[in-house]
């Protein structure tokens, strides 16, 4: 009797959740519900669109990090959630917007076509058609292509100083000051960065009418920016990392280090993602499971800045993938599909793809688990980082530029790791330390090279399985390092890494070499031990 009375209980409850979309809507009581986002969450067309403009201005102004008047640069590779954010960037520069938003946008487009082998006919067709998206939006765009990670300076790696740094400035009093100039007409700037908003329209309406490319010329001229031995070079590179998990870290490194770049060059000081909580929650355990929960507040935050004088911002991240795609296509919001390495790969082929399987899966069946995991992600904060001896903040790693993560004690698990590979690696002798890129020695006696060696898809066995040398470890952070150790050669790494690595190494050693000269920070001021 207990167990039929369970089982009725159970079918009450599963009858109740069916819900019906004829219902009326859950805010203005009036309108017919045309969807349902979440569980009685009924909304028509109307009520949908003001929730959804609202979510976005209330995530930029509760963080206050925008200031009226400055450049930001809006990452956009066709996607829903890109296009999604550019689109209520443009309804909030809209004159009849009652509440403007105050700063200067501008567009990004990272071009990864050589990465996922499309011809140039396909990527010229990709392209044409985000750029009329983007002359349509009236704002400043820039097409940047993979190939041009090659012709980064080393200075890209360089954590520079911010130097409109407002952290000190109230938010508010700039906000006012805005509105003032604004509404008196003056065009004269009194404080650095700010601008009036007649400056503002003036701007985007002269920067509309100029059609840019990733070189700062016209569109006008379609040779590409690249030639076809630098697009051989990155299908090299990706071609010499093991597992698609590596691939893609190394990838998205490329890309972030060639939009922190642009923005550098064109004088912006933020960068907008179009993360959203759906792709944040899926970031947020991958990045576990690859060694990089200590940089999780900084990777999936509303406000990433390791870059220093680049601010990295998500304003979607409220968003799910499920509201995206209806506001896209209940408001006719354009995109582009563009491949990405993971196209059409099963699930299981990286943790990428398996991780975002597992929450798509499980969201299917309990509707609160991305919002579960996302709300995770918010209490989540980064600890200052930890001065060194000589006053200078803690070295960044190489690659992704956060605070170096391996410097643990001796009684650790990862100094346990890092003793069984030093036993278990082979000691060549012809290991070059500076980068640590060994000499390719054959495996055949006597170093002469056999057919069967040039063969194999990983290349010779004493091609350097150990290049990855301790000098070149202490530059990278954990997870980092996982992406060099899946390479079967460094050899192909742009050369802009190398050089900030040899920098580094070089910088190391003159310090070794003048510590005895140098005076104990732990003595006070002034004063100096004589032996």
């Amino acid at each position: 009797m207990c167990q039929v009375d369970e089982d009725d209980h159970h079918a009450q409850l599963e009858t109740k959740a069916v819900l019906s979309v004829s219902q009326k809507c859950m805010k203005c009581k009036e309108g017919s519900a045309v969807l349902i986002i979440r569980v009685g969450d009924a909304f028509c067309g109307n009520c949908f669109r003001e929730y959804f403009v609202h979510k976005f201005r209330a995530m930029l102004g509760k963080n206050r990090l925008i200031f009226p008047g400055e450049k930001v640069l809006l990452s956009v590779s066709g996607g829903p959630a890109s296009s999604a954010l550019l689109s209520q960037v443009q309804e909030g520069l809209r004159r009849e917007t009652s509440k403007k938003l105050r700063f200067v946008p501008g567009i990004i487009y990272v071009d990864e076509g050589a990465a996922c082998g499309q011809s140039l006919e396909e990527r010229g067709e990709v392209k044409s058609q985000l750029e009329s998206i983007f002359r349509a939006s009236g704002f400043p765009f820039y097409i940047v292509h993979l190939e041009e990670v090659f012709n980064l300076p080393s200075s890209v790696l360089l954590c520079a100083s911010s130097a409109s740094d407002r952290r000190n400035e109230s938010y508010k009093e700039a906000v006012d000051g805005f509105i003032q100039r604004a509404s008196s007409g003056t065009q004269s700037e009194t404080r650095q960065g700010s601008i009036s908003y007649k400056e503002v329209q003036t701007l985007l309406s002269e920067l509309s009418t100029q059609e840019w490319s990733g070189e700062g010329g016209t569109v006008t001229n379609r040779s590409p920016p690249f030639t076809p031995e630098q697009t051989e070079a990155v299908r090299t590179l990706l071609a010499s990392v093991k597992t698609l998990t590596a691939r893609e870290e190394l990838l998205k490194t490329l890309r972030q280090h060639l939009i922190l770049h642009t923005a550098r060059v064109r004088g912006y000081s933020k960068v907008m993602m179009g993360d959203s909580c759906s792709r944040l929650a899926v970031k947020l355990l991958t990045n576990i499971s690859l060694g990089r929960g200590a940089f999780l507040a900084m990777d999936t935050g509303f406000s990433d800045p390791r870059y220093g004088d680049i601010a990295i911002v998500r304003p979607m991240r409220e968003y799910s993938s499920k509201e995206i795609a209806f506001y896209n296509r209940m408001f006719r919001v354009p995109s582009v599909f563009t491949s990405a390495l993971d196209t059409k790969e099963p699930e299981k082929a990286s943790i990428h793809r398996l991780t975002e399987s597992f929450i798509s899966k499980l969201q299917a069946d309990f509707p609160s688990t991305v919002s579960t995991i996302y709300r995770t992600s918010e209490k989540l904060n980064t600890a200052c980082p930890r001065p060194i001896a000589d006053g200078e903040l803690t070295e960044k790693c190489l690659l992704c530029l956060c605070a170096l993560d391996t410097g643990a004690e001796e009684a650790t698990a990862f100094r346990a790791t890092l003793i069984s590979e030093n036993l278990s690696r082979n000691r060549m002798p012809d290991t070059i330390p500076a980068l640590g890129v060994a000499k390719q020695q054959c495996c055949a006696s006597g170093g002469e090279q056999k057919e069967s060696c040039g063969d194999r898809v990983d290349g010779c066995h004493s091609v350097d399985r150990t290049s990855f040398t301790p000098e070149l470890q202490t530059l990278l952070c954990y997870s980092c390092r996982l992406i060099i150790k899946d390479m079967t050669s460094v050899n192909s790494i742009p050369q802009y890494i190398l050089s900030e690595a040899e920098r580094r190494k070089r910088r190391a050693q003159m310090k070794e070499e003048i510590q005895d000269f140098l005076l104990n920070p732990e003595n006070d001021a002034g004063e100096v031990t004589v032996s």
